[in-house]
């Protein structure tokens, strides 16, 4: 991987499949933080997309935290059930990159908006590519600095049925709306919502040229998924759908994923070989 002094970037064969923000240049309102845009196949396709008109803080993939403990490390506003809806509160948080402890080893900490440390997190990324799709490797060790406990919720913890989005999340460009949802066990479609399996994958079809692609999401297990095809494309691994979780003071918080990206409309069968 290439360090340009702000991204990453990743090249196979000639294509630029991945670049990594790490010092982004985004409003307060949007929660800045790192992110992964644009991520493309090996085909030269692009699979995210970035800062959508309905939802500006998406940005292609990236580590989130929609609730933690009252502060918004997402974006925008916050769902308070007693409002009925989204308030905008002084409560969006940031992820600060600090240094690379070694070629793709990160050291980020995460901010309140009223300046306090509250997490030190250790982030790995590795890729790796095969004959028609590539795969990035994500890993991240959470460290409580606050103090007392942190808690970890969402949308559907505060009150909100089924939009428990939280942890890392994937936003699909505007043409993959509609595409296929498939997961571990046979399982499929919208009410893969709120469900656990051990992976899911999303097939889209791209505008201007006559390809799809796949994208293959491997979780924790037990997580479960907050997943749309509907009115737009995106995929969440949740940490914490529907129960809070608790990060004493001192304890650290591990999770990995994998993302594949592989090039055309994949089948079942070849995705339960995968």
């Amino acid at each position: 991987m290439k360090d340009t002094g702000s991204e990453l970037v990743e090249t196979f064969d000639g294509v630029e499949v991945m670049r990594y923000v790490y010092r982004p240049d985004m409003p307060l309102f949007e929660s800045p933080k790192p992110y992964f845009h644009p991520l493309r196949t090996l085909d030269g396709d692009v699979v995210t997309g970035y800062r959508p008109h309905d939802h500006r803080w998406h940005k292609g993939l990236q580590m989130t935290a929609s609730w933690l403990s009252g502060q918004n490390f997402w974006g925008g506003g916050s769902y308070v059930h007693a409002e009925g809806g989204y308030v905008e509160l002084p409560n969006n948080g940031s992820m600060r990159h600090e240094e690379w402890l070694e070629p793709g080893v990160e050291r980020l900490t995460w901010w309140t908006q009223a300046g306090e440390h509250w997490v030190d997190e250790r982030r790995t990324i590795a890729t790796s590519s095969g004959e028609d799709f590539w795969t990035l490797e994500f890993a991240t060790e959470l460290t409580n600095v606050r103090g007392e406990d942190l808690l970890f919720g969402s949308p559907t913890t505060n009150g909100r049925p089924m939009a428990g989005y939280t942890g890392l999340f994937w936003r699909g460009p505007r043409a993959f709306t509609g595409g296929r949802v498939l997961a571990s066990g046979g399982q499929g479609g919208e009410e893969m919502m709120g469900r656990t399996a051990s992976w899911l994958a999303f097939v889209g079809r791209h505008d201007e040229v006559d390809r799809d692609s796949t994208l293959v999401f491997v979780s924790e297990p037990g997580q479960r998924w907050f997943v749309r095809s509907e009115p737009f494309a995106a995929v969440n691994p949740s940490i914490a759908f529907s129960e809070e979780v608790r990060l004493a003071a001192g304890e650290t918080l591990s999770l990995s994923y994998r993302v594949v990206i592989g090039n055309g409309a994949w089948s079942r069968e070849r995705l339960d070989t995968l």
